[in-house]
């Protein structure tokens, strides 16, 4: 699995690069992180470089189809991090693996993961919401020559920072308003730039790009925003399952709801369709959703 051979933005070589891992020794992998002034690793980089190190120990023509991690402390961005991989089990269709993330001596995250071979049998899928297409949204650079009057400067740059991946929401309003809503939302993505044609490589993608925007659904209903600093956001879990094959490099809509929160957790779910409308990976996450003390809101 390598960087080599693709048209990428620098976000995305970058990203690239930090999820082709060394290998240290059989079973056990070394990861780095991208040196962008985060207080903690992003938990997408976790998910994707996990699966990268347990997918090198799975023969080439099995991929993965379902992946449950746990985050267990936050990361740290200025030091690597050594995953290592248990081989549970290889059987006639399916292969397990188990990942360990470790920093100082200790365990940040672990995660189990199932491998198949190919088959053919029943097939079904839900329908894809009736959304616009992605051709028919601004991208980030036009939207944020839309509202740059109306964003306070620590949204404002997030937004206009180059990322590895290009996000176009079907409605971007939920980011900028305090209208309490249906806890709903879906968001256009693909990889920003192309991809080698390597099947394992594109899953890691998406599992990377899979933590986006999913938390953040749950604030919908209360009217909070991302960056509000009497809300405190973590993850802690995380599933995928990847159903069919995809490209992460085409346009994906994840469509995203929040069923529950309650007690500091909220739960979140999506499901992943090509631009056609086939379900090719569902997503869930719960994670920490506790309201501060210190009531202090941007305006």
């Amino acid at each position: 699995m390598s960087a080599k051979k693709t048209e990428k933005t620098s976000a995305l070589a970058s990203l690239l690069s930090i999820l082709d891992l060394e290998q240290l020794e059989q079973n056990l992998f070394r990861g780095q992180s991208p040196q962008e002034g985060w207080q903690r690793v992003y938990g997408g980089q976790v998910l994707g470089q996990a699966l990268v190190a347990a997918g090198r120990t799975v023969s080439e023509e099995r991929t993965a189809h379902s992946m449950h991690g746990y985050f267990l402390l936050p990361g740290d961005p200025t030091h690597p991090i050594i995953y290592e991989v248990e081989r549970i089990r290889d059987g006639s269709s399916f292969t397990t693996r188990r990942v360990k993330a470790i920093q100082h001596g200790r365990a940040i995250f672990s995660m189990s993961v199932s491998f198949h071979k190919q088959e053919t049998s029943f097939e079904h899928h839900r329908e894809m919401p009736k959304v616009p297409p992605p051709e028919e949204l601004p991208n980030e650079h036009e939207l944020m020559k839309r509202l740059v009057g109306s964003l306070p400067d620590n949204i404002r740059s997030y937004w206009e920072r180059e990322r590895p991946i290009e996000m176009r929401f079907v409605d971007f309003s939920r980011y900028i308003s305090r209208e309490k809503a249906p806890p709903v939302q879906y968001v256009w993505m693909r990889a920003n730039g192309r991809l080698p044609d390597d099947p394992k490589l594109h899953q890691c993608v998406l599992a990377y790009a899979s933590d986006f925007t999913l938390l953040d659904t749950a604030l919908i209903a209360h009217g909070k925003l991302l960056f509000d600093r009497d809300v405190q956001l973590a993850s802690l879990d995380h599933a995928l399952w990847l159903h069919r094959p995809f490209r992460a490099d085409e346009w994906l809509l994840y469509a995203q709801d929040s069923p529950s929160a309650y007690g500091a957790r909220g739960f979140c779910r999506g499901s992943i369709y090509t631009p056609d409308g086939v379900l090719v990976a569902s997503a869930a996450q719960e994670g920490l959703v506790r309201q501060r003390t210190t009531a202090y809101v941007l305006s």
